[in-house]
C-alpha cells in the first residue's frame, strides 16, 4: 500500500491530474469507473474561496464514490492560502493539495502556481502555514523549476517534506517549457531515489500509453503515476494501463457502444451538475477524444460541438450509433 499520511491507497496508484475546466465531478466519475485510484479537483483559487465566489465554491463539490480525493488550491498570498485550506478542509476531502505547478501566465505571473518556484523560501513558508492550519494530509504538485537554470527540485522536495508535506507529484517540465518538449523523468527519479526522501513521489508528464506507463514505472521507480491530458475524452486509459501492468496484454480499444454509453453518462452528469447551457458547452472539449480512431467522424463532431441542448446531443449520439451500425467504424 502507498500511504499519504493516514490515507492508504493501493500499491502503485494511478492518479488523475487536476486540470482546469476538465477534472470536474462528471469527468472524475467516468475516470473512477475506469480505474483511477486517486483524483484531485480542478485547481481552486484561494481568493475565490475567501470571497465566496460561486465558481470557486462549486469546485469544492465532491462525492463519496470519488474517494479518496484531494482538493487542490492555488494562490500567491500566504494568509489567503491558509484560510482557503481551512475552507477546503470543511468539504471533507481525504487530502489538501497545493498547486505549485500551473504555468499559465495569469497564475504564474502573479507568483502563484509555478511562479512560486522563483521563491523557494516563500514556498516553504506557505506550505508550513497550510500544514499547520489543517488536519488532513497535505500534498503538493509542482514542476522541476521555473527554467533550466532554476531546477532545484531535490532541495524543494526535502524542504517540503521537512515542513510536513505527505506526498509530492512532480511534472517533469519547467514552467518555461509549458507543455512543450519532453518531460524529464530522470530528475523525478533523482528525488524518488534520494536517501533523505521518504514520502511518496508521483511522476507526471507524457504518459499516454500502457507501454510507456510500465516502462516509466520500472525505469524511474516512482510510487505512482499521474495522468492528465491523455485521459481527456479517454477515461479508459486507466484500465488499459492496469490491465497491461497485470497481464502484459493490450486491451482492445473501447467499442463504439461503450464510447457512446460512457459519453452519455458523462454528459448527463455534466448537465445535472452545471445546467444545460454550461454542461453542454464544457463537454465540447471531450468529443474528439471520445471518438478518436473512428473514420469519417468529422461531420458528427461538427454537429456535436454546435449542439446547444442536452436533447440535441443525445439525438446526435443516436445518429452516430445508427450510422456506424451500418458502416464499419474503422
Amino acid at each position: 500500500m502507498v500511504k499519504i499520511g493516514d490515507v492508504e491507497i493501493k500499491n502503485f496508484p494511478l492518479l488523475l491530474a487536476p486540470m482546469e475546466d476538465v477534472s470536474d465531478p462528471p469527468f472524475r466519475a467516468v475516470c473512477k469507473e475506469n480505474g483511477a485510484d486517486l483524483m484531485y479537483t480542478e485547481f481552486i483559487s484561494a481568493e475565490g474561496l475567501i470571497r465566496d465566489a460561486a465558481k470557486s465554491r462549486q469546485k469544492l463539490d465532491i462525492y463519496d464514490y470519488e474517494r479518496p480525493i484531494g482538493i487542490q488550491i492555488f494562490g500567491e498570498k500566504i494568509d489567503s492560502m491558509r484560510e482557503a485550506a481551512a475552507i477546503a478542509e470543511e468539504a471533507n476531502p481525504e487530502l489538501i493539495d497545493i498547486n505549485y505547478g500551473c504555468p499559465v501566465k495569469k497564475v504564474a505571473g502573479k507568483g502563484a502556481g509555478a511562479g512560486i518556484l522563483l521563491d523557494i523560501d516563500k514556498m516553504q513558508s506557505m506550505t508550513e502555514e497550510i500544514v499547520k492550519q489543517v488536519q488532513k494530509p497535505v500534498t503538493v504538485k509542482t514542476r522541476l523549476g521555473w527554467d533550466d537554470s532554476t531546477i532545484r527540485i531535490v532541495e524543494v522536495a526535502k524542504r517540503l517534506q521537512d515542513v510536513g508535506v505527505q506526498a509530492l507529484t512532480i511534472h517533469g517540465r519547467t514552467r518555461q517549457q509549458m507543455y512543450k518538449g519532453v518531460a524529464d523523468w530522470t530528475k523525478i527519479a533523482e528525488v524518488k531515489n534520494h536517501p533523505d526522501i521518504h514520502i511518496p513521489i508521483f511522476g507526471n508528464g507524457d504518459i499516454d500509453s500502457p507501454q510507456k506507463a510500465l516502462e516509466y514505472k520500472n525505469k524511474y521507480e516512482v510510487d505512482g503515476i499521474m495522468i492528465g491530458r491523455a485521459s481527456i475524452g479517454y477515461p479508459w486509459i486507466f484500465r488499459e494501463i492496469k490491465h497491461f501492468m497485470e497481464t502484459g496484454e493490450i486491451l482492445d480499444v473501447p467499442t463504439l457502444e461503450e464510447r457512446i454509453n460512457t459519453l452519455r453518462r458523462h454528459l448527463d452528469f455534466s448537465v445535472e451538475w452545471k445546467g444545460d447551457k454550461t454542461g453542454i458547452f464544457e463537454m465540447r472539449r471531450h468529443y474528439t477524444s471520445y471518438f478518436k480512431g473512428i473514420t469519417h467522424f468529422k461531420p458528427f463532431r461538427t454537429r456535436l460541438v454546435e449542439a446547444m441542448t442536452h436533447e440535441e446531443v443525445l439525438n446526435i449520439l443516436s445518429d452516430v450509433q445508427e450510422h456506424y451500425d451500418k458502416e464499419p467504424i474503422v
